[in-house]
């Protein structure tokens, strides 16, 4: 009988080293007790490993190996010995891994697919709150996980929130980053992370405004937001007497009209919370060296809704979209097309300006595609609250933000795209592109097209009114 010690609940690669001498020396899955730390595993002796033959060759599939570091983080304290009995039927099953039916594989399925879940359910429910540390902040959170997976998550939150000092508590082990370190700590309880913070009135103000009785499926709810995470959530001190009154604000809405009808206040309410949100946003790193956050603005019950690319060095510092050089271009164009301005909200794809100093000036960069999806989620909130008929992107980045792709603009410019939400969405150049162009006859050319095509939108507007 042989007893392998592993130095933690979720150390794989201690895991593969002995279960790969193991099976290459020929021990029965039988014959191996697993454990973790140095505590004895039952009453018996053990016997020393075996040494490993020389030249020993031994390979599993990839499938094998993702699966295995996967499965490694779930609490069954069987997990180990049920990966080194797959291990050791790879052997001599090499194709086993496309036999969904085996029950040993379905079986260590099912935990590697609860701890995905797991690992998905701390990504949506882990909410930081804002606390002081002498001179600076710190972002705290507190997460009770149901399997080993909070070392390798560790990674998901150093990306999004790269520029923040954070901690993640968790009864088991702690994370602490200070923006240069990881570092690891002891576990915590829940009274060691702080309650609340002012920001979270605003959040419950704004999902108490966005709230749809008639969308409601309270099944559907708990299966993805299970109760064991609300109290994580600050909003979700509002879902009982959501909850409560749906049924009654449903039948009000049927009995008024066909359509539900949205209360302006309800919507100004929203936005404001929202763009209060905005202002604090640390997502990306490009919060750091702007001058603030530019937000949307325009009318909330706006037909068409433009997507800019991201502030430039004016708007930076005046704290409104599209007033530069490339602002007043779009609004000339936007006139001469017919478009009428004040009934358009705009907004850009990025909420901050990134630039490059040089000298006293400050030069353009354009955002990167991790840049543009850490603000995604502010700009479908924005597009959520207006629900524009037509949605107008301009530019790449734009474009991009708009579909959740990369897209060209030459392969996209001048048409109708179908988006999920039931808007249309249409592709063109930034007006920046056409203030770049060298060429004064070029120029000229470019910006009769675009504003051709900003006609084109404006009688599709007509259109579908």
């Amino acid at each position: 009988m042989y007893c392998i010690a592993l130095s933690a609940p979720d150390d794989f690669d201690g895991w593969r080293a002995a279960a790969r001498r193991l099976a290459v020396v020929g021990v029965d899955p039988a014959d191996v007790v697993w454990q973790v730390g140095d505590a004895p595993a039952d009453l018996f002796g053990h016997d020393p490993l075996p040494p490993e033959p020389e030249r020993a060759a031994f390979s599993v599939p990839r499938a094998f190996v993702d699966l295995a570091q996967t499965t490694i983080l779930h609490r069954d304290p069987e997990r180990f010995a049920l990966l080194y009995a797959l291990l050791w039927r790879l052997r001599d099953q090499p194709g086993l891994m496309e036999d969904r039916a085996d029950p040993l594989l379905r079986r260590i399925d099912a935990l590697a697919k609860a701890v995905r879940r797991d690992i998905h359910k701390m990504r949506a429910f882990v909410r930081f709150r804002e606390v002081a540390e002498g001179d600076d902040t710190r972002f705290v959170a507190w997460f009770e996980p149901e399997h080993h997976i909070v070392r390798a998550n560790a990674g998901f939150f150093l990306r999004r929130f790269a520029s923040m000092r954070w901690s993640i508590l968790t009864p088991d082990l702690s994370i602490h980053w200070d923006g240069a370190t990881l570092n690891e700590g002891p576990g915590a309880q829940r009274s060691d992370a702080p309650d609340g913070d002012p920001v979270e009135a605003l959040w419950k103000g704004y999902y108490a405004a966005i709230f749809n009785p008639a969308r409601l499926k309270t099944g559907a709810m708990l299966s993805e937001m299970p109760k064991k995470y609300w109290r994580n959530l600050p909003e979700a001190a509002l879902i009982p007497d959501l909850i409560a009154g749906a049924q009654a604000r449903e039948a009000a809405m049927i009995a008024t009209t066909s359509v539900a009808p949205r209360r302006p206040d309800d919507i100004a309410t929203a936005w404001a919370a929202l763009r209060e949100g905005a202002m604090g946003c640390t997502r990306c790193p490009l919060h750091g060296p702007a001058t603030q956050t530019v937000f949307g603005e325009g009318p909330l019950d706006a037909p068409i809704l433009f997507i800019g690319e991201q502030p430039g060095d004016q708007e930076d510092l005046a704290g409104r979209p599209f007033v530069g050089p490339a602002g007043q271009l779009f609004d000339a164009a936007l006139a001469q097309a017919g478009v009428d301005r004040s009934r358009a909200y705009v907004t850009n794809a990025v909420k901050h300006f990134k630039f490059e100093r040089q000298g006293k000036r400050r030069l353009h960069q354009s955002p990167d595609a991790g840049e543009i999806e850490a603000c995604r989620w502010w700009l479908s909130q924005e597009i959520a609250l207006v629900r524009p008929r037509l949605i107008v992107a301009l530019g790449a980045s734009a474009a991009r933000a708009m579909l959740g792709k990369a897209v060209t603009i030459g392969a996209t410019r001048g048409m109708p795209i179908p988006l999920a939400d039931g808007a249309e969405g249409w592709v063109t150049v930034h007006p920046s592109y056409l203030l770049r162009l060298p060429d004064a006859a070029r120029r000229a050319e470019e910006q009769a097209r675009f504003v051709a095509e900003l006609q084109m939108v404006g009688k599709r507007l007509t259109a579908l009114a």
